[in-house]
């Protein structure tokens, strides 16, 4: 299976609703690597890496989130795949 990157900015009500964390589930269950945060301009920034059709689904989540969120837009880079995580995390 192929291996992609995806560098991601979900924006609208995602902070402050348990975006972080419900992402950091998800992506674990999907055995999706990467990280998550918070961004100063209200957004929240993710990039995930593994199976292209996994981060697809991460993808795919990131535009309703968890239940009190309220995405307006995501944005979605796609970056060469690197291979750098070994987990998913929240960073700070």
């Amino acid at each position: 299976m192929k291996q992609v990157r995806a560098h991601v900015i979900v924006h609208g009500k995602v902070q402050g609703v348990y975006f972080r964390a419900s992402t950091l589930e998800k992506a674990r269950e999907e055995g999706v690597t990467g990280w998550v945060r918070n961004r100063p301009d209200g957004t929240v920034e993710a990039v995930f890496e593994g199976e292209e059709e996994r981060v697809k689904r991460m993808i795919a989540w990131c535009h309703q989130g968890p239940p009190w969120a309220e995405v307006e837009r995501v944005e979605v880079n796609w970056e060469d795949w690197r291979g750098e995580f070994t987990d998913f995390t929240i960073r700070r």
